[in-house]
């Protein structure tokens, strides 16, 4: 199956992002920066990648500070905003079960970042479609090497953990329900229960942004060991193996770090191993190897 055969797309962008805190207390999860493109941008493009674009291929689901992702994400995807909180990842699915309307629905998590560098956006996932017959429950996954934070539970699938995207058959989406519940309790162990669930590895880099450590991975990895700066950025000190984003100032020495956009570091500031965002917010983390690995 391709996805252009039934197939749509929802991109999950609801979180509050509490374990990255404070970078997103005025920031949604899904719109912080990694390698210079919003999370949910990267996962847009991903999507796109497989030919899932516009609002009657794609959706995305806001609750946490929803109008910020409401914004951005414009006419690009059908909008579904969870008034009254995250709905979690089966509830978020479940509420968009009338616009899913029979088809089966490849699910992304925002903050989840993938890189492979040998192919290209969406050619990465792509074999959660190649061959799928719409009946099995697929999961993109890695081998579980230590528990991955964030995981939601999902770490133990034959010794493999999930690597941020799944594919749904209707048959199983029709019975969720908009109420706060996981895909983890309500789709994915019952699918691995019945013999339904079907592990595709991912030979990638896969990465939950969701701690400031692992936001910082993330980036520095994107930026491969060197520095990805913004052309509209100012730089006139010292950058070793960051993310300067738009319009931002450096003035001062920085290393493995991410400038947000409009940010600034000034003249004799030294950030090793740090976030500093637009309000002047810096969050400091554990030391990060140039290749994104703590130690």
């Amino acid at each position: 199956m391709t996805a252009g055969d039934g197939v749509c797309a929802v991109v999950l962008a609801a979180g509050e992002g509490r374990r990255l805190r404070p970078l997103t207390e005025t920031v949604p999860k899904a719109l912080c920066p990694v390698g210079n493109r919003a999370l949910l941008d990267h996962a847009l493009r991903r999507v796109a990648g497989l030919g899932l674009t516009g609002p009657a291929r794609v959706a995305v689901n806001a609750a946490y500070l929803a109008d910020q992702v409401v914004a951005h994400v414009g006419d690009r995807a059908h909008l579904s905003v969870e008034p009254d909180g995250p709905l979690g990842t089966s509830g978020g699915v479940g509420n968009l079960k009338g616009w899913i309307d029979g088809r089966g629905v490849l699910v992304g998590n925002a903050d989840a970042y993938l890189a492979d560098p040998a192919r290209e956006p969406g050619k990465d996932i792509a074999a959660l479609l190649d061959g799928w017959t719409g009946d099995t429950v697929r999961m993109l996954t890695l081998p579980v090497l230590t528990p991955p934070t964030g995981s939601g539970g999902a770490s133990g699938f034959s010794g493999r953990r999930f690597a941020g995207f799944s594919l749904l058959p209707w048959r199983y989406v029709r019975g969720l329900s908009s109420e706060f519940a996981d895909l983890v309790r309500t789709v994915w162990r019952p699918a691995e229960a019945a013999g339904d669930l079907e592990l595709v590895g991912f030979d990638g880099t896969y990465l939950d942004t969701g701690t400031p450590a692992d936001y910082l991975r993330a980036n520095l990895h994107a930026a491969s060991g060197g520095n990805l700066i913004d052309p509209t950025a100012t730089v006139s000190g010292t950058c070793t193996a960051s993310v300067v984003g738009a319009d931002a100032t450096v003035a001062g020495t920085i290393e493995r770090c991410v400038v947000w956009p409009g940010a600034q570091v000034t003249a004799g500031e030294t950030l090793t191993d740090a976030v500093r965002d637009a309000g002047g917010l810096t969050v400091r983390v554990g030391a990060v190897s140039r290749d994104g690995t703590r130690h």
